[in-house]
């Protein structure tokens, strides 16, 4: 299985301002979905989400491209505090 938790970690923190606050979560459901859960800095939300979620939307895609070969179905999304 791809580690996705690095893959999307390394597209994120190469987009903030302060990568050093990036923090990802994974957990596996019970139906095999791959659920990332990304938390950056109050102030980097936005360049995470891009203007009209485009940004996140195409790190959801790189996403779902890794997990095509092994099968695996994955989910992003950011948290906002």
């Amino acid at each position: 299985m791809p580690d996705y938790e690095e893959l999307v970690g390394f597209v994120v923190k190469n987009l903030v301002t302060k990568p050093e606050e990036v923090r990802i979560q994974t957990q596996r459901t019970e139906s095999g979905v791959v659920n990332l859960s990304v938390k950056t800095a109050p102030e980097d939300i936005g360049r995470v989400i891009g203007k009209h979620g485009a940004t996140i939307n195409a790190i959801r895609m790189i996403a779902k491209a890794a997990a095509v070969k092994p099968g695996d179905k994955v989910d992003v999304d950011i948290l906002e505090e």
